[in-house]
């Protein structure tokens, strides 16, 4: 029978992994339902768009500028082997737009924000201001969870078409600065290669992707066990869950548009 303990911890923990999906899917259900049923908290809602999106602009903006001149750098040096240097404007724009701008992005935000929300949600549950809403007959997810998530759905599309202008401004930088291409041609490779499908999907990509990183935040903030190490974990957990996340549905999503 030792043989089976193996085995035993596999099945132990898949079904973790099933209990955990079910949770997420019951929260998600939830909250959906409550996006449609007023009450609405304005209040919570405008002060979630400046966090989640005004302040999140100098983390991403550092971002894609230095990705688009790295991305520039390497696919100019990769080029050169099949003497191809000349689509390093074209490469950056669709690269950026399509993938890396909506990805970092979120990502990002992921950092920045999903910890954020776990944390304070987190802290909430640990001194009983939850249980206080309840008491004054404000349900938590409706005034905790839909603001947040509604936000974040509405401002990372905003953040990443900000990322993509900034990311292939870098990639302009340097290919214009380092690797001699004339400005103007440049600037009209990039308008010409570019289609509206491209711009959409990154946009409709970074949707999603804001939508997972707030519902990640709130999530594990709400199941985040009690005292300082409750929350801590919580906080990895929104994180860790809403990155890859994020990966997984940017496959899926590029599986449909392309």
């Amino acid at each position: 029978m030792i043989f089976l303990h193996p085995v035993a911890a596999v099945g132990r923990s898949f079904l973790a992994l099933l209990a955990i999906i079910g949770r997420v899917t019951l929260y998600l259900g939830a909250t959906l339902s409550h996006l449609v049923r007023p009450p609405f908290y304005w209040r919570e809602f405008l002060s979630a768009l400046m966090t989640i999106g005004y302040f999140s602009l100098p983390v991403v903006g550092l971002t894609m500028v230095f990705t688009g001149g790295a991305l520039a750098l390497q696919i100019y040096s990769g080029g050169a082997r099949f003497n191809a240097e000349a689509v390093v404007p074209q490469i950056v724009a669709i690269g950026i737009v399509r993938e890396l701008g909506p990805v970092l992005t979120g990502l990002m935000v992921a950092g920045r924000v999903s910890a954020a929300i776990a944390a304070e949600i987190g802290t909430m549950k640990v001194t009983e201001q939850i249980d206080a809403l309840v008491t004054l007959s404000t349900h938590p997810l409706k005034y905790l969870t839909v603001p947040r998530v509604l936000a974040a759905t509405i401002v990372v599309p905003v953040l990443a078409a900000v990322g993509d202008t900034i990311g292939i401004l870098g990639g302009y930088l340097v290919g214009t600065t380092r690797l001699g291409f004339n400005a103007a041609t440049y600037l009209q490779n990039t308008a010409d290669f570019l289609e509206a499908a491209d711009i959409v999907s990154g946009l409709v990509k970074a949707s999603v992707f804001g939508f997972i990183v707030a519902l990640m935040g709130c999530y594990h903030g709400m199941n985040s066990g009690r005292g300082a190490q409750g929350v801590g974990r919580a906080t990895t957990n929104a994180v860790v869950s809403a990155s890859v996340l994020i990966l997984a549905s940017n496959y899926l999503l590029t599986e449909l548009f392309f």
